[in-house]
């Protein structure tokens, strides 16, 4: 008996906004599960629980983001990976100087009143953590993530499209015609 596995050559392409980012052909499983549980241990160092942000301090939020970023840029090819690393240190909506690391941009902005570090490639939270999921299902062998705790999960995202405003069956064979 004889089988043969296809192996993906071409990269994974996720279209963001008007941006490509370009995710690896294929992605052995050990450094998959490597950088998930780096993702992971992030989480669990700065007490995060993605179910409840809301109680978070903000530096904590930025520390946790940061890491999904560096698990997301880990599944890329170098291009995108930078990308969705960089961080802009900006002062009067002029970009002074670009980073790949978050201590030292805030280091580089501390030194400069009114300067702030902001992410090189700005996207909202919901689209990083489906990009997760996106990439876990297409590393991780299907569609649910590796084993961790529950606190530690993303939450998931909301189902494509738009709710359906047909009547139910049951309503529209119970309505009386007629009157």
């Amino acid at each position: 008996m004889r089988k043969s596995f296809a192996l993906h050559t071409e990269p994974h392409v996720a279209e963001v906004g008007e941006t490509e980012l370009l995710f690896e052909p294929e992605v052995f499983g050990d450094e998959f599960m490597d950088a998930y549980a780096d993702l992971r241990d992030a989480q669990k160092e700065k007490g995060i629980d993605l179910e409840n942000l809301a109680e978070l301090d903000p530096s904590v939020i930025r520390h946790a983001m940061r890491a999904l970023r560096q698990f997301l840029a880990r599944q890329m090819l170098p291009e995108s990976a930078e990308l969705i690393t960089r961080l802009d240190v900006v002062k009067d909506g002029k970009t002074l100087k670009s980073f790949q690391n978050l201590e030292e941009a805030e280091e580089y902005a501390a030194q400069r009143p009114g300067a702030r570090v902001v992410d090189g490639l700005r996207l909202p939270t919901r689209v990083l953590v489906e990009l997760l999921e996106w990439v876990v299902e297409l590393f991780g062998g299907g569609g649910s993530r590796p084993t961790m705790s529950s606190s530690a999960s993303a939450t998931a995202s909301r189902k494509a499209g738009t709710r359906g405003t047909a009547v139910s069956p049951s309503k529209a064979s119970t309505r009386a015609r007629g009157r």
